[in-house]
């Protein structure tokens, strides 16, 4: 069985060797894979048929398979200029000396060894939202791991799509950048950041706790949490929510059930077609999205009556948000302006944000001309950031079948990232014996192909399960009488109290505590998150971190020393009613 090494020596090879886009090197590895060849040892040794069934270039096939030739004999040889040398600088995802048995660095999506759901499931955080044990809890950290913790569960609400790998990789991303800016304002470290250096140039970021982290897309990530894809639209719905608000916009009764006559309604709406979404559900709640063609506002409506008569599950449904976006008539004076006057419109129908939410992923797609129905059948358990998610994903479904179908480039947001660790990637390049010539600059072009380093997901939670522990008890001041008392003790009772706790239960402890620490933060996110938009929240995080943070010596004497957090300051940053 081919190796992960392998993999990275194959992707080396395209890109730097074959000087071919990353991108372009995952979808030929991955077509490779398909046919049985993982490594280049075995498309030097396949048949150029096999090779070239993968291939829809014959060319770039032949070139390939000479190319795998070439470089296992120079490894035969000895040349030092094979595969092997080159590997050593590619694909580091921890800082730590000990790798963790998978390595997360994989752009194809994860390890070989491991499904997405399998990956993900590994990196599961243990959470407590037990509110007496949180109000009780006083926990010993310094302030690194708090920002991280901090920022793990933030991130469930301002970038729901992630998956917990990349939560964990991008609130480390955000550590390491505060950590060094700090460093350098305590002239700990001097000089340029990675990053003011350009080594994240060109790539694109995200915004964390207040700080721009350069991420890398991780092209082919499909991960789908504990919804069920393609299960069945509820028939009934007990609540329907008739009794819901119509105040939030004037076009809530577009929405309401009924069944137009056909003369309302104009041929070409009788047969517009929808695209769908699979029904996806999660505890109990069920969503799909639909999407179709509009040119006009005035078209919306009939539409929408044209969409509710031929499906008649929807008048069950507890929310129909919609949206649009049109761009103007190309001969009207208003498409002069571009993009700036293209015409928005949407409604929530009940489910908080939804419309505008509907609104932000066609933005990011750039969709126009395009109106989009989410439809939820609420199940009766409160989902909190994990709606979003779903949301996207049926969505974003329906549009892609709505692209395709119209001969479209389908090109869609929302995708898993990393969290660049720009200091290794300058670290690794400067440093020698690690193969290649030539200025940091053209060093750094190149590793930033294949070599680039990401913070590890598996190094975070390592870093947070260790990070929490229970302050040690302070020992009350004896009086002489107390001191003559401890003198008549039995040795054996002295020993007793002496007692150490084996590393075992001290890890346990630190997991309860990280439990309970991440359970007080969800508590507090999940009472803003209806009221604030995620830019305003992530905002808010850093100040609300600083206002909680354990109290440490000002100046170098203070860097990493430890403090006492008492977890009901954070309970006290929760949504006050009113505000």
């Amino acid at each position: 069985m081919a190796s992960q090494q392998d993999l990275q020596d194959l992707l080396r090879l395209l890109t730097v060797t074959r000087k071919m886009p990353m991108l372009q090197a995952i979808t030929q590895a991955k077509s490779l894979q398909a046919v049985g060849l993982r490594s280049i040892k075995q498309i030097s040794e396949a048949p150029l048929d096999t090779v070239q069934s993968a291939f829809k270039d014959e060319k770039a096939a032949k070139a390939l398979h000479s190319a795998c030739k070439a470089a296992v004999k120079r490894d035969s040889l000895g040349g030092g200029g094979g595969t092997k040398r080159l590997a050593a600088s590619t694909f580091d995802t921890s800082t730590s000396a000990k790798r963790p048995k998978h390595d997360f660095s994989n752009l194809m999506g994860g390890p070989v060894e491991m499904t997405p759901q399998e990956l993900e499931s590994s990196l599961e955080l243990p959470i407590c939202t037990d509110e007496a044990r949180i109000s009780e809890t006083h926990i010993e950290t310094n302030r690194a791991p708090l920002v991280l913790a901090f920022a793990v569960e933030l991130l469930r609400y301002t970038m729901p799509e992630q998956p917990l790998s990349s939560r964990l990789s991008l609130a480390q991303a955000a550590v390491s950048a505060n950590s060094r800016s700090k460093a350098v304002s305590l002239g700990l470290e001097k000089g340029l950041s990675a990053d003011q250096e350009g080594w994240g140039e060109g790539q694109p970021r995200v915004r964390v706790m207040g700080r721009e982290i350069a991420v890398l897309k991780r092209s082919g990530y499909e991960w789908h949490g504990d919804e069920t894809v393609g299960s069945q639209i509820p028939d009934t719905q007990k609540d329907q929510s008739q009794t819901q608000s119509q105040s939030q916009t004037q076009s809530s009764s577009s929405t309401l059930p009924f069944t137009p006559t056909p003369s309302v309604i104009p041929t070409q709406t009788q047969t517009q077609i929808w695209s769908t979404s699979s029904p996806t559900s999660l505890k109990s709640s069920t969503f799909v999205g639909r999407a179709t063609s509009i040119s006009s506002p005035s078209e919306r409506k009939l539409l929408l009556q044209s969409l509710f008569s031929a499906n008649p599950s929807l008048q069950t449904a507890t929310h129909n948000a919609w949206a649009y976006r049109i761009r103007p008539p190309e001969n009207s004076q208003a498409s002069a302006w571009g993009s700036l006057m293209v015409r928005e419109e949407s409604f929530d129908d009940g489910e908080q944000g939804a419309g505008e939410f509907l609104l932000k992923i066609m933005r990011e797609l750039g969709i126009v001309d395009t109106l989009v129905v989410m439809s939820r059948w609420y199940g009766g358990i409160m989902l909190g950031p994990d709606r979003w998610r779903l949301m996207r994903n049926v969505v974003t479904e329906a549009l892609t079948e709505r692209l395709r179908k119209g001969g479209n480039e389908v090109s869609l947001g929302g995708e898993a990232v990393w969290g660049l660790d720009l200091e290794a990637a300058r670290s690794k390049s400067s440093a020698p014996g690690l193969g290649g010539v030539g200025t940091a600059r053209q060093r750094q072009q190149e590793t930033s192909v294949v070599g680039t380093s990401i913070h590890s997901p598996q190094g975070a939670r390592s870093y947070l399960l260790k990070s929490f522990a229970t302050p040690t008890p302070t020992a009350p001041q004896q009086t002489a009488s107390d001191k003559d008392k401890d003198k008549e003790t039995s040795p054996k009772t002295a020993v007793t109290k002496k007692k150490h706790k084996t590393q075992k239960e001290m890890d346990a402890e630190k997991e309860d505590n990280l439990a309970l620490l991440l359970g007080a933060l969800r508590i507090v996110f999940d009472s803003w998150a209806d009221h604030l938009t995620p830019t305003e929240l992530d905002r808010r995080a850093w100040a609300w971190y600083t206002a909680v943070r354990p109290k440490v010596d000002h100046g170098p004497g203070g860097w990493g020393a430890k403090g006492v957090l008492k977890l009901k300051d954070v309970l006290d940053l929760r949504r006050k009613e009113g505000t």
